[in-house]
This record gives structure tokens, sequence and C-alpha cells, in this order.
């Protein structure tokens, strides 16, 4: 089995690498995330992402962790060219779930993978197309809880994946991690995901 580290909380990320058969290993990589003033969603997720992997391995030289390959990542929710983070209550979660109603924004994950001296990175990019939403709809999923971790106050995975009408780009990036992108990474630093 091959081995990573993961320096990310979220349980969709893990899940989707535990699908790839690997062997994980949580290790911090606590960044501050507030955006830059006029930061652009693509330059900010990518900005995240790199800082997140390099407290990362300041943690694996520190605690003198094995030499494993560290990957971190960053989801950002852009709508007219603003970025829509997590919601901090239900207010705006619906405010979040108004604006994106019967719209396309932009979901765009950036993955980077470091490993004895060298780092690779890429961002994805999906369109994303929702219905109209009812003031009614709207309501009853920000009471199921599921917006609140979210970028963008919804999950494609779960039952926001009802509001979704298009999408052009990669299911797995929508939830947090792009599956072939990250594939293409971790082959870079010599994990191959079927051999």
């Amino acid at each position: 089995m091959k081995a990573i580290y993961l320096a990310s909380n979220s349980p969709r990320r893990w899940e989707l690498l535990q699908s790839l058969d690997l062997q994980l290993h949580r290790i911090t990589g606590e960044v501050d995330e507030t955006p830059l003033p006029n930061e652009k969603a693509k330059a900010y997720c990518l900005r995240i992402a790199l800082a997140k992997n390099q407290a990362a391995q300041a943690v694996s030289l520190a605690e003198k962790f094995a030499n494993l390959p560290i990957l971190t990542a960053d989801t950002t929710v852009s709508i007219d060219g603003k970025i829509l983070g997590k919601p901090k209550d239900k207010a705006e979660a619906i405010a979040m779930l108004q604006q994106l109603s019967g719209r396309t924004h932009q979901v765009f994950t950036a993955i980077c993978v470091s490993h004895n001296g060298e780092q690779f990175e890429c961002v994805q990019t999906s369109e994303v197309t929702f219905k109209t939403l009812s003031e009614a709809e709207i309501l009853a999923y920000v009471d199921t809880g599921e917006p609140m971790d979210k970028a963008g106050a919804y999950g494609i995975q779960g039952v926001g994946g009802i509001f979704i009408s298009h999408l052009e780009g990669s299911f797995t990036g929508v939830m947090g991690l792009p599956l072939f992108e990250t594939a293409e990474l971790l082959r870079q630093c010599g994990v191959e995901i079927l051999n």
C-alpha cells in the first residue's frame, strides 16, 4: 500500500484518497485563509494550497516524520469574481444560495504535492450551474446543516447535488479533490495509483 501525508481536515478529501487505496497519515498545515485585498479566486486558491504545504513541510521536518509525499488542497467557490467561503451562519448560507440560484459559478480546487524537495501543483476549474431555487428550498436545505462547513454553502455529493443542473469539469474537484489531477501529481512524486 502506498502512503502519503494529507494536510487537510476535510472528511471528503480523506474519503476520496482512501478510495485510491492510499494509506493516509494526517499532518497539520494550518494557515491564515483570509483573502488578500482584490485577490482573484483562482490565485487565492493556489496560494492557500501552497501555504498549507509549506506549513506541513515545516511540521514534518520539526517532528522528523517519515519521508512521505505531502498533499494539500484548497477549494474556492467564486461568482461574479467574488470568493464565497464557508458560511459563518445560516443567514450567510441563505445569502450565498440566493446568489448561486439560477446561475453558473466557478469552483477552483488547487492541489499541491511535495516530496524530496520537489513540489508539484495545479488548479482544476469547474463550471457549476444551479437551477433556480425557491425560498422554501433554500431554507429547507440550510436547515439540514449541510451547507455550514462547505465553500459556497453547498455539497455536490450530498443533498445540494439536487440543485446542480449542469456541471462542466470535475465532480470530485467540486467535492474538494479532483482525482485525475491528484493522481497525476502523485505520479510525479513516485506514487503510482495502479501498479
